[in-house]
């Protein structure tokens, strides 16, 4: 659903209107935030010419590579980042501030957007600019982030207890590199807001009142980024461990085998020479010649068994 969210100030308080007509009769210096949610391209052009801006397609903000996601001007800052949806898709967003206006642009509904609202609306005071509402949107982020993460954490943990000898099949395997291939994104998403995060703070248009939240932002994300380098090794640890169970199994079906394989042996032979037909073999003729052979037979498999039980081979 397309929607337009024009922010601004009018007496002390932040108000609302999705107009666009509204945007071209109202001072710009009003205005603090224009959110841009699965606008038609109409719109955006009409944005571009009168804000003097270029607000980049969702394929342009897809395609762009990691290390031009973050560009600066004399006067403006612009920020291509991906937000994690609930089921680990990417959803590009693309951050624009010049004249302490921030704008905003993207396709799908965002909770941390929704999130932000919330505290614009509570405390109005505490974004003056632009600038405020983009730190704050990132700090609803990162909280996000790392709600995903001990959701993770939460899912490794009960995969860790749930495991043992009887469990490790090829379903057990696809669920812990469905968790390593989660964690992964999680962790390229945390690092695309590390990034940005660390390239505003050297800017020369971040006011300096935010750069002491922008430090305890860089420092939760680094702590999520270890958090999450834990989760990696976790998940290492059980493929590990599930990679050993699977040996364990094979090892013992081997040692079956090869178990059968040696009690039948010598009875394999003793048939075998009894099966040769010879003219002189004093068992051919023997009345109790065919119980001599059955019981040497179980006699050299008993052998075998009482053999193997004493080194514990069984």
């Amino acid at each position: 659903m397309s929607e337009v969210k024009l922010f601004y100030h009018k007496d002390n308080a932040i108000r609302m209107s999705r107009s666009i007509e509204f945007l071209k009769t109202t001072p710009i210096k009003n205005f603090l935030w224009i959110d841009l949610n699965n606008v038609d391209e109409e719109i955006e052009n009409e944005l571009e010419d009168y804000l003097k801006i270029y607000i980049q397609e969702e394929e342009e903000m897809v395609e762009i590579e990691m290390s031009s996601r973050y560009m600066e001007t004399a006067d403006s800052l612009v920020v291509n980042s991906n937000f994690l949806l609930g089921n680990f898709e990417r959803e590009p967003v693309s951050f624009i501030l010049k004249n302490n206006i921030l704008i905003t642009v993207r396709g799908e509904d965002l909770t941390s957007f929704h999130e932000t609202i919330k505290k614009i609306s509570a405390n109005p005071k505490n974004y003056p600019t632009g600038y405020h509402v983009f730190v704050a949107i990132l700090e609803t982020r990162v909280e996000i982030d790392a709600d995903m993460v001990e959701d993770m954490t939460l899912e490794i943990t009960t995969l860790s207890n749930s495991i043992s000898i009887q469990e490790a099949d090829e379903e057990l395997l696809m669920e812990i590199k469905n968790l390593q291939e989660k964690t992964m994104l999680l962790r390229e998403n945390i690092i695309d807001k590390q990034r940005a995060v660390s390239s505003m703070l050297r800017s020369e248009l971040m006011p300096k009142e935010l750069h002491g939240r922008i430090t305890i932002l860089i420092k939760d994300i680094n702590s999520l980024l270890e958090h999450i380098r834990f989760s990696f090794d976790r998940l290492d640890y059980l493929q590990d461990t599930f990679l050993g169970f699977v040996n364990i199994e094979q090892n013992k079906i081997i040692k079956m085998f090869t178990v059968i394989s040696v009690i039948f042996m010598p009875p394999t032979l003793i048939a075998s020479v009894y099966g040769m037909n010879f003219e002189i073999m004093p068992e051919l003729k023997w009345k109790y010649g065919y119980e001599f052979s059955v019981g040497l037979m179980i006699f050299a498999v008993a052998v075998i068994l009482i053999y193997f039980k004493k080194k514990k081979w069984l």
